[in-house]
């Protein structure tokens, strides 16, 4: 790796790593709550409005353990702020705060899903969605200081961790404004519903191909982006194809949806490699 930056780190720089562990130990704690640890699992809380069987855009139960990489991830984020010549990176200074909120609007949602508000769930997962779009652009558009090995781990955990965690609450957005409906009596009956789950669909699929515009300059940030995105959809398909409420049309509407985003994730990092070459 390269050798740590000779800068000092500043009060603001201490500051701002402790706040980021500080919400990362709440954010652990918020899992165990969600994770029905010490808590009532997501899927049992706002009596079931938010499990896989909820609405036609209920991703099916294994597309949460999406949230185990995502976790693992942010704790390797933390550590990675704390190592020597870290706390003045530019990226760091640029996300860590960014990165803290996110944290800390986790936990938030899981607390207030357990009090049963699930719009007071939309309102927070809508918050967190747009923080991580902030956080997002600022990868691309400030670079780290690394250099070397240090740089490849910079992407992997820096990149890699907030790109998995928007694509993903990119898609869970949408399944908590279907749930907060489907919870508030708005339940159209088929083909209608069929048509507007399709619809909503075809909107994440247009989602991820901005996403493959505004911040594909960064390779592994779009791919994990992606691939987060590709992910939900493709268990959306699966859980409107075996589960209840099923629905022929929002199945293949959520497989074209995730053959979109990745195609749209494809093109961009071919482009990025043909100008790398060029």
């Amino acid at each position: 790796m390269s050798l740590p930056r000779t800068e000092s780190p500043t009060s603001t720089d201490r500051a701002r790593q402790v706040t980021v562990t500080v919400s990362e130990v709440l954010c652990l704690v918020g899992t165990l709550v969600g994770t029905g640890v010490i808590g009532t699992p997501v899927s049992e809380s706002a009596g079931g409005a938010l499990s896989d069987q909820a609405t036609l855009l209920a991703p099916a139960g294994p597309a949460f353990s999406i949230w185990s990489v995502i976790y693992a991830g942010l704790l390797a984020y933390t550590v990675w702020q704390w190592l020597p010549g870290r706390a003045t990176d530019p990226r760091l200074r640029a996300t860590g705060w960014l990165a803290a909120a996110s944290m800390l609007l986790n936990a938030s949602w899981l607390l207030v899903t357990q009090a049963g508000s699930v719009w007071g769930g939309v309102v927070v997962i809508v918050a967190l969605a747009a923080v991580l779009g902030v956080l997002a652009h600022r990868l691309v558009t400030v670079r780290s200081d690394a250099e070397g090995s240090a740089r490849t781990v910079d992407r992997v955990v820096v990149e890699g961790t907030f790109g998995l965690y928007l694509g993903w609450v990119s898609v869970a957005t949408c399944a908590n404004v279907a749930a907060a409906l489907a919870d508030s009596g708005v339940t159209p009956s088929s083909p209608t519903a069929d048509v507007l789950a399709a619809v909503v669909l075809a909107v994440v699929a247009a989602l991820a191909a901005f996403y493959a515009w505004r911040i594909g300059a960064r390779t592994v940030l779009i791919a994990a982006t992606a691939a987060a995105m590709a992910w939900g959809l493709a268990w959306i398909a699966v859980g409107r194809s075996t589960e209840a409420p099923e629905s022929t049309l929002a199945t293949v509407a959520a497989v074209v949806a995730a053959v979109v985003v990745a195609g749209a994730a494809l093109l961009r990092v071919r482009g990025n490699a043909g100008v790398s070459h060029a």
